[in-house]
């Protein structure tokens, strides 16, 4: 039996903040309470410190299997275990997509044999998908679905593409709305969410230009797109029953959609990301192409609306949307660049930052542990310190500094949207259920299934 005493430390409970130690055994925490001992664990100093649970970024992507060069899942969890992520949720749009059993059963062996955290797996919805087909991915332990909505589908490729007004016979049309209506009863009964890419392809459509600089891009993604994709799929919930959740929310407009749905009743979560909380479009000519990615972040109107939401709890998950590539992929001319950061390292430093601005800073567990684990099933083993939850522990110097460096970058990308910003926290220790996972620890992550049934 191994144990583990962390002690002195301010701890996040679900009481709130105590100053308590806590002690796990066997990767599960058994007390939380004063005054602890062990006979024969390793004890950790925390005075001083915060002890917050794991998050859970239940927005990434590996790229692995189908472009490991950009990043793979040793990668990904290296940089989330250095930034105090303890379970991270892959998307389904990797090569071949998770679009059956079988693929996600394939894509979880692999991720298992190079994760250093634990993850989960989204099941991908396409056009084709079928009632049989989610209910497999399901057993075989996917968190929720995914549709990506104006993008197609590579028939030879088995890969999501946003491929807009190409005539390709071997490009499936994208979901739609009639799809998620046609697949939201099974999502509802299913007891999983359904998590949509929220933007309506006709209003893509006709905003569609070449993307030579930075003002191209918001003129091609205008929020209008987002607030129609949430309005309509909100419908099909509301319908149905299912619980819809929206992805990289990025707009006033697109939060006004939801709050407009929220109040007659639908079933709605909503996940924004840092980028979109600390940056907008003017920081581009200072940034450049690290902050090109999709949905994009806007003004300073919509990061205010964000942050608003963000505290007054309409939104309740903070998550990174990890999306590398290389640098050198990064570094080409803005309209070869490819979309996406990295961000998975800095999710809990910023959060932190963030809501200590907000003038609470324990508002950042909840945003980035606590509600996450609740949206994919995890509520009854992750996303808390409290007795029979794992032992998936961050300690954060409330009196250190950040600085955001390439250097320290763990992900195959490692300039990142966020570079050169200074946050006020530290991570000093993480611990995956007890281990050590920082700091070049051996932990093996675990596939995380949800705990819930078929209703």
């Amino acid at each position: 039996m191994t144990e583990l005493l962390v002690k002195g430390g301010t701890v996040y409970t679900p009481e709130g903040p105590r100053r308590v130690d806590v002690l796990a055994s066997d990767g599960v925490i058994m007390r939380v309470e004063p005054g602890l001992t062990t006979d024969a664990g390793e004890v950790v100093d925390a005075t001083g410190m915060y002890v917050l649970p794991g998050a859970v970024d239940v927005h990434v992507h590996s790229r692995d299997p189908g472009f490991p060069e950009k990043e793979d899942f040793a990668s990904l969890t290296d940089a989330a275990a250095a930034g105090g992520v303890t379970v991270v949720v892959d998307m389904p749009n990797t090569v071949p997509a998770v679009d059956s059993a079988g693929v996600l059963e394939s894509k979880a062996a692999l991720a298992h044999s190079k994760a250093r955290v634990d993850f989960g797996l989204w099941g991908l919805i396409r056009a084709s998908t079928t009632p049989e087909d989610l209910e497999e991915m399901s057993a075989a332990g996917a968190v929720g679905f995914k549709a990506y909505l104006a993008y197609s589908f590579s028939l030879s490729r088995k890969q999501v593409l946003y491929s807009p007004g190409v005539d390709d016979p071997d490009l499936e049309a994208p979901a739609d709305y009639g799809t998620l209506a046609r697949l939201a009863p099974v999502v509802a009964q299913l007891g999983l969410p359904l998590a949509i890419h929220a933007e309506d392809p006709t209003v893509l459509a006709a905003f569609r230009r070449p993307l030579l600089t930075y003002e191209d891009l918001l003129e091609s993604r205008p929020p209008e797109a987002e607030a129609v994709a949430l309005s309509a799929a909100a419908a099909v919930a509301r319908d149905t029953g299912a619980h819809l959740h929206i992805a990289h929310l990025s707009s006033a407009l697109g939060l006004r959609a939801a709050e407009d749905a929220m109040s007659i009743g639908t079933n709605l979560t909503l996940e924004t990301c840092p980028q979109f909380l600390l940056l907008t479009a003017d920081d581009f000519e200072r940034v450049g192409s690290a902050m090109k990615m999709l949905p994009p972040i806007r003004g300073a109107a919509d990061r205010d609306a964000l942050l608003d939401g963000l505290k007054r709890g309409v939104i309740s998950v903070v998550s990174t949307d990890h999306a590398p590539h290389t640098d050198e992929e990064k570094a080409q001319p803005f309209e070869h660049a490819p979309s996406g950061s990295p961000g998975v390292q800095t999710l809990y430093v910023s959060c932190l930052h963030l809501a200590k601005d907000m003038g609470d800073v324990w508002l950042a567990p909840r945003w980035v542990s606590e509600a996450p684990a609740r949206l994919i099933g995890l509520e009854q083993s992750k996303g808390a310190i409290a007795p029979g939850f794992d032992a998936d522990l961050v300690v954060v110097d409330p009196e250190a500094k950040t600085r955001v460096a390439a250097h320290e970058m763990r992900s195959r990308q490692t300039h990142s949207a966020l570079e050169d910003r200074e946050f006020d926290f530290a991570i000093k220790h993480v611990y995956l259920r007890g281990e050590a996972a920082d700091s070049g620890g051996k932990t093996r992550g675990r596939m995380v299934r949800p705990a819930l049934v078929m209703r």
